[in-house]
């Protein structure tokens, strides 16, 4: 009776954490939005068809320096969004947490983070280090042998928090509210997703206008977005955007912006040259589908990963910043 107890708690426990929302999302602080990304299958997904990018010398200083880079150390990386009071501020409109888990020498990346820091503070056993950029402070910890975490916002509360969490990380539902609401909305084996209600570039009449159609995207309008590789159709991905609207009558009328929209853009795009961007959009106009249900508007689109991957190649070769490959952004 005792092990059948114990591998009935062991299910559940396994069960539990599958449909848990991955540890770099479950340790992040309050915010706005979230954004993630699974590296590991996006490599192996796309990677065959990706040329490497081009490293500016700062950035390579840090891959000499740290043993890290990204492209191929990264695995997964969770930022969170934070609307912020005042846009014309150091941060702009939005601030970011964000937490990065791979291969991560620690002890190199102390030294390197120890050289470029202004200062230093200890919090629950983690030493922060702050790193000035462009009028903000970005603080950086390591919070795990395989994990990172970065802020610039205002104030360590968020970076604090961060480690704050960490040590209830193993539990499989902890996180963030803004988790807790939406990540079951979140499409299984997305390799990329991201949920929240960011503001968006509103009109002075509160509206977004695109070709003179109004959009009925409100302040604090959830969206739901996604990347999935579709199994049965091998190299296809199925983008996948849903929004919260307010009530059925306004995503009625989104619903149907969103389709007359999508019809000019594939008029306005038929008479584009051949070329990787132009192919990819191209194809996501073709496969482009509105759906309402009840209070949401879903659109679902697909695209080919070599298309993806010859896109991101391309902006691959501008530079591999410094500011990407040693959190001092």
């Amino acid at each position: 009776m005792v092990v059948a107890a114990i591998l009935v708690v062991l299910g559940v426990a396994v069960f539990l954490r599958s449909k848990a929302p991955p540890e770099v999302a479950r340790v992040l602080p309050e915010s706005d939005g979230i954004i993630y990304i699974n590296f590991r299958p996006v490599r192996a997904f796309l990677h065959k068809d990706m040329r490497p990018p081009k490293r500016v010398p700062d950035y390579q200083q840090f891959v000499d320096a740290t043993g890290i880079d990204w492209e191929h150390d990264l695995d997964e990386a969770a930022i969170a969004l934070h609307r912020m009071s005042n846009p014309d501020g150091p941060n702009g409109p939005v601030a970011y947490s964000m937490v990065l888990a791979g291969k991560i020498n620690g002890a190199r990346l102390k030294q390197w983070l120890g050289t470029h820091a202004t200062s230093e503070e200890t919090y629950a056993g983690r030493v922060i280090f702050s790193i000035p950029s462009d009028g903000r402070t970005v603080r950086v910890a390591q919070i795990g042998y395989d994990m990172v975490a970065v802020s610039n916002t205002p104030t360590p509360e968020q970076i604090h928090s961060i480690i704050d969490r960490r040590r209830t990380a193993a539990l499989p539902f902890a996180g963030s509210t803004l988790l807790a609401r939406h990540y079951h909305d979140v499409p299984l084996l997305s390799l990329a997703w991201g949920v929240g209600q960011i503001g968006l570039p509103f009109s002075e009449s509160g509206a977004i206008q695109i070709f003179g159609f109004r959009l009925p995207l409100e302040d604090g309008t959830t969206l739901i977005a996604s990347i999935t590789p579709m199994l049965r159709l091998g190299g296809q991905l199925r983008l996948r955007v849903e929004e919260i609207a307010p009530n059925e009558q306004t995503a009625a009328s989104q619903a149907a912006s969103l389709s007359v929209l999508a019809n000019l853009a594939r008029g306005y795009t038929a008479p584009l040259g051949p070329n990787p961007a132009n192919d990819a959009l191209k194809q996501l106009l073709a496969t482009t589908v509105v759906i309402q249900r009840h209070d949401r508007v879903l659109v679902t689109a697909q695209l080919h990963s070599a298309e993806l991957a010859e896109m991101m190649g391309e902006n691959s070769q501008v530079e591999a910043t410094p500011e990407s490959g040693s959190a001092s952004k």
